[in-house]
């Protein structure tokens, strides 16, 4: 039976009460399919976290033991005189279809004064952000914060440091001598290892192995 036979015959309240049951019957419908996308989106990201979470500490793992067992090889071949010099940090290793490269490249630091800058820095944002109508949704703030970041040494990055350097027309005179304390901190030299993944295929051609999303 349709609609319309089920209202012939009704009164008007009658007609009326039936309006209004098949309102809230709609309106409950569209609560429980509210109800239950909000349920799988939840389900859906809290998944993507742990996977992510997971392999981001895999990933973290892995450095961690890379960097160890790189140390001790290179010790291993130093003692062996596999090494042109003492002090050589880069080296090549091929086994089979896989090849590892080692490679080290000085890249500037900061010293105790840089940290100094930085904490100056977090307040002078947070003063910044509380007469900011967006607060702290702010662009300026969210990307001064995101150059703040460090990296999984706790050292705070050259290229990023440089970049901050680039806002200070958008600030004040506090803004620029914080700026002035970053650049007279900029006097050390650290020597950063990177890590390079190739295989062999079966036209005996290197191809770099790169464990990302970007090449995958």
């Amino acid at each position: 039976m349709n609609i319309q036979e089920m209202v012939k015959g009704m009164s008007a309240e009658e007609r009326k009460a039936f309006m209004e049951e098949l309102n809230k019957q709609e309106q409950q419908e569209q609560i429980d399919r509210r109800d239950a996308y909000e349920t799988l989106r939840k389900q859906f990201v809290l998944e993507v976290k742990d996977n992510a979470t997971s392999l981001v500490e895999a990933v973290k793992l892995f450095r961690d033991w890379l960097d160890g067992e790189v140390k001790t090889f290179r010790d291993v071949m130093r003692e062996y005189g596999h090494l042109r010099k003492d002090e050589q940090m880069s080296f090549t290793l091929v086994e089979g279809d896989f090849k590892l490269e080692v490679r080290s490249n000085k890249v500037k630091g900061f010293d105790e004064r840089a940290d100094v800058a930085a904490e100056r820095l977090m307040e002078y944002l947070k003063t910044y952000i509380s007469g900011s109508a967006k607060g702290a949704d702010d662009p300026m703030y969210q990307l001064a914060m995101s150059l703040l970041e460090r990296n999984r040494q706790g050292d705070l990055d050259y290229k990023s440091i440089s970049k901050l350097y680039e806002l200070e027309d958008r600030f004040d005179e506090e803004y620029k001598a914080i700026m002035e304390l970053f650049r007279e901190s900029n006097v050390v030299q650290t020597t950063a290892i990177n890590y390079y993944f190739h295989q062999r295929d079966e036209n005996n051609v290197w191809h770099r192995v790169e464990p990302s999303f970007c090449r995958l």
